[in-house]
């Protein structure tokens, strides 16, 4: 007789290499600590939907001006935005009228200085996506998120000034000695590419070392290259003063030292004042 048993069935092993079985059934899993992904570990949950951007993304971000981080460049840009965008849809004679009636030329400068100094820096040539423009945004966005709007503005208008004068007045002596023609008062002259190499000359300083100097070298390079058989002459030699007003800035830029234009600003004013001292003398 054979012999037979009642009681439950003895649970069957798991086959080597198989999978564990589920259910009550199921062998409890003990793991070991330190060693990664064992079964029954659980996997890592997914990143939700509303997970910061990554930092290279924010890195690409910070390129560009915003209305907190960089109030003077983004007010800026939107102006340049408007104005080639009138540029763009208005009449071509009216806007040839502007462009003339913001001409930082000697006869202007002579009689309204401070109006075309201001107004020829609201116009871009070639539009808002002109290679001018997009530096201009660039370098404008970096400068001012290390130094500030201020010190940003500063550098840019100093550039904007001091090349524009630096390149103006030798053509009104020059008129003056019979040099050039009287036509050469008039001359066209609009654009902020002079305030964009002195922020680019000011932002070198700003970098690593040798990113710096690269930058320096490669924009000196293409400024002087253009030089030979230009057909404005006076325009690329005020880009690479520009650039050097931008590198003279250098201590202030990284907090230290007087604006780029102090010094000149004092004399001014020492010279207008004794000017009006010497006017009341002689009244008197």
């Amino acid at each position: 007789m054979e012999r037979s048993t009642t009681g439950p069935a003895p649970e069957a092993s798991p086959a080597p290499g198989g999978p564990l079985p589920d259910g009550p059934n199921a062998v409890p899993s003990r793991l070991l600590d330190g060693v990664p992904r064992q079964r029954g570990s659980t996997a890592p949950a997914p990143a939700p939907d509303g997970a910061p951007p990554s930092a290279p993304a924010l890195r690409a971000w910070r390129l560009l001006p915003t209305p907190t981080g960089t109030p003077f460049t983004f007010a800026y840009t939107a102006i340049l935005a408007l104005t080639s965008l009138f540029a763009s849809l208005a009449d071509p004679g009216l806007v040839h009228a502007l462009h003339q009636g913001s001409s930082t030329d000697v006869a202007h400068l002579v009689r309204t200085p401070a109006l075309v100094l201001t107004a020829s820096a609201l116009w871009v040539a070639g539009g808002i996506v002109s290679p001018y423009a997009v530096v201009c945004v660039l370098v404008l966005t970096a400068l001012e998120r290390r130094t500030g709007g201020v010190r940003a503005a500063c550098v840019f208008l100093a550039g904007h000034l001091l090349a524009t004068l630096a390149t103006e007045v030798p053509v009104g002596l020059a008129v003056l000695l019979g040099r050039l023609p009287g036509s050469s008062l008039h001359r066209l002259d609009y654009g902020i590419s002079f305030g964009v190499a002195c922020g680019t000359g000011a932002l070198a300083g700003l970098l690593r070392p040798w990113l710096g100097r690269s930058v320096l070298a490669v924009v000196a390079g293409v400024l002087l290259s253009g030089l030979p058989g230009s057909t404005d002459p006076l325009t690329d030699w005020g880009h690479l003063i520009a650039l050097a007003i931008g590198v003279a800035a250098w201590p202030w830029v990284r907090g230290g030292g007087s604006p780029p234009c102090s010094h000149m600003i004092a004399q001014s004013e020492h010279f207008s004042g004794n000017n009006r001292r010497r006017q009341n003398i002689e009244s008197a």
